[in-house]
């Protein structure tokens, strides 16, 4: 018997692979010194988002740039966050530091659209942010930018969903003795 009935639920790696879009942030030779000589190796920066809340960052080095990326790609999606977006903007200002980089995030008004640097730029959009204020300070590092801006909207989510859940009244129970 032929089965006709097609996978109803379950997704191919193609489907997955257009679900996010993705934006290379940086590629970079790297060389090291063995004895015979030098090695070199190609290091991809790659975020990925679905523009609705999601985003990822993944970094990796290979051989061959194309090899490279496409290991970046899986990492980030490996590394895939949900954030809380409010008014297509953040809930609330914060400031993250990671190593030499430091950046603010700002909300900011409906029609403001995104002000935020490169490396800072790329996380935000993906995430689907529309408005927002940002500022780097620090590090001109790209991956150190890109890390503190993914951990900056990880923390900033954690807060958030902290405030919305409200304590439970506590009731003091009588132990018997």
């Amino acid at each position: 018997m032929r089965n006709d009935r097609p996978n109803i639920g379950l997704k191919s790696d193609i489907e997955r692979e257009r679900e996010f879009d993705d934006q290379v942030v940086e590629i970079a030779r790297i060389a090291r010194t063995v004895k015979g000589g030098r090695r070199i190796r190609f290091r991809a920066a790659v975020v990925m988002g679905d523009r609705h809340g999601r985003v990822g960052i993944g970094v990796d080095k290979a051989n061959e740039v194309m090899i490279a990326v496409n290991k970046a790609k899986a990492r980030a999606r490996k590394n895939m966050i949900s954030i809380s977006i409010v008014n297509q903007s953040i809930p609330f200002a914060i400031d993250y530091k990671y190593r030499g980089a430091k950046i603010r995030l700002l909300p900011a008004a409906e029609g403001t659209g995104v002000i935020a640097g490169g490396s800072i730029r790329v996380v935000v959009e993906l995430a689907g942010i529309n408005n927002i204020l940002s500022k780097i300070m620090g590090s001109a590092n790209k991956i150190n930018n890109v890390k503190a801006t993914y951990l900056a909207l990880k923390k900033l989510n954690l807060l958030y969903n902290r405030k919305s859940v409200k304590p439970e009244s506590k009731v003091k129970k009588k132990v018997k003795s």
